[in-house]
């Protein structure tokens, strides 16, 4: 930059050639060593700051997200067993006339229905016609010889549950947390 200075020469030019004066030593600026800059650059302003805040606030989002993930599983469960709770309902309300062991075949039904539920860990209540419930737990579903229950006009109950274990990083949330649905039936 060149600036006039009322004699007739511009400052930074010398009178007979014109040669640029190279001027190093500015009035007002200090040499500074590299450690005195290094230590004003670590202190002057924010530039870690987000990465602080991002460190501190980082583990309450997982914990929200592993959260919503977990609640997240429950209610596909629960959409799950409701979903084959009504498949089981049907099966049983098509061949009520024609089955032998109602509570094995409404059982096969909800399992068929439902593959991503472990079958060993569903409860079944099967009411029919309004008498004693008949509750089967995993495998051992069987009530051969109470087909007679299904008559028509009459109606049978379907109660079905699965336990849901909510943790969050192996703290349980609920322990006694268990989906259940129920869905009844009128025999025509």
């Amino acid at each position: 930059m060149f600036v006039h200075n009322g004699l007739g020469r511009e400052a930074g030019k010398s009178a007979q050639g014109g040669a640029l004066i190279a001027n190093s030593n500015r009035k007002g600026a200090e040499v500074r060593s590299v450690g005195t800059r290094v230590r004003s650059f670590l202190r002057s302003g924010e530039e870690g700051q987000a990465l602080v805040e991002f460190c501190i606030v980082a583990p309450f989002l997982l914990i929200l997200l592993t959260g919503l993930f977990t609640f997240g599983i429950a209610y596909i469960n629960d959409m799950t067993l409701i979903n084959a709770v009504g498949a089981g309902g049907q099966q049983l309300q098509t061949i009520r006339t024609t089955t032998t062991d109602p509570c094995k075949d409404t059982f096969t039904a909800i399992t068929n229905a439902a593959p991503g539920l472990n079958p060993a860990k569903i409860t079944m209540t099967l009411t029919m016609n309004g008498n004693s419930p008949i509750t089967n737990t995993g495998t051992a579903n069987t009530c051969s010889g109470d087909q007679t229950e299904l008559v028509a006009n009459g109606s049978f109950t379907i109660k079905a549950q699965y336990p849901c274990a909510l943790a969050v990083y192996g703290k349980a949330v609920s322990s006694n947390c268990a989906i259940s649905t129920t869905l009844t039936e009128f025999s025509y």
